[in-house]
């Protein structure tokens, strides 16, 4: 069986499914540690397209999102996964109707970029990695150009979180753990054509942008988690 976009839904609401869904990731989480939520949400666009920006350390990392700050947003959050994951049985089925988009592993990041470019041509609210991977150390890495690349290309804003002690609660290649604190820091939204400079060119606007999201981002983390970003976030702090 082949699993196609046509099978997720592309809206904005968040229902029956997604609504529940919410309410047992903070249920599972609870069982493990506490979840503290810091940051304004009174800034938050409640209509249009939206890049929810996230750093990315622990498999727990897009369960603290979805059941922390998707209801308090009020919009349906769209997620990107392997399309092996979203043709199992049964579990498939659900989490395409929590809006998990199927991408090939072998098909490059073309089939990925232009997945997350139609959600946001659409108005929808897409969550993303920018630094790709999962952080080994728990320090912030090197972002990549993807999302700024879709900031720009779809005049979304962006809305920065900071995840702190999703590695301890759920560490890169291990198991739960009891006892973990996780704090999460949501930033304020910010559109890239307000901050760049208006003369750079494509590549010039693309490595501009990256280093202005990771530098929000790295501003709401610990100054240990923060790497080599922790100077600019300083001045953001």
């Amino acid at each position: 069986m082949t699993t196609s976009t046509a099978d997720v839904a592309y809206r904005d609401d968040i229902g029956i499914i997604v609504g529940g869904s919410t309410v047992l990731a903070r249920i599972g989480v609870r069982i493990f540690g506490r979840v503290t939520v810091e940051g304004s949400f009174d800034g938050l666009p409640r209509s249009g397209p939206l890049i929810v920006a996230v750093n990315h350390v622990s498999n727990v990392d897009g369960v603290v999102v979805a059941g922390w700050f998707e209801p308090r947003l009020g919009r349906r959050i769209h997620w990107l996964g392997k399309r092996e994951m979203t043709e199992w049985p049964v579990f498939g089925w659900f989490i395409r109707r929590l809006s998990v988009h199927p991408i090939d592993r072998g098909a490059g990041d073309l089939e990925a970029f232009r997945t997350a470019l139609r959600i946001l041509d659409e108005g929808h609210v897409l969550l993303a990695f920018p630094e790709g991977t999962r952080s080994p150390s728990g320090v912030l890495g090197e972002g990549k150009d993807g999302v700024a690349s879709l900031a720009l290309r779809a005049n979304a804003p962006i809305v920065p979180i900071g995840l702190a002690g999703t590695r301890r609660l759920w560490p890169k290649g291990g198991k739960p753990r009891f006892g973990a604190h996780v704090t999460m820091t949501v930033g304020d939204p910010f559109l890239l054509a307000d901050l760049l400079p208006p003369d750079l060119d494509r590549r010039a606007a693309k490595s501009a942008a990256t280093e202005l999201i990771m530098s929000r981002i790295a501003a709401l983390l610990p100054p240990t988690q923060r790497g080599r970003y922790g100077a600019a976030a300083t001045t953001m702090s």
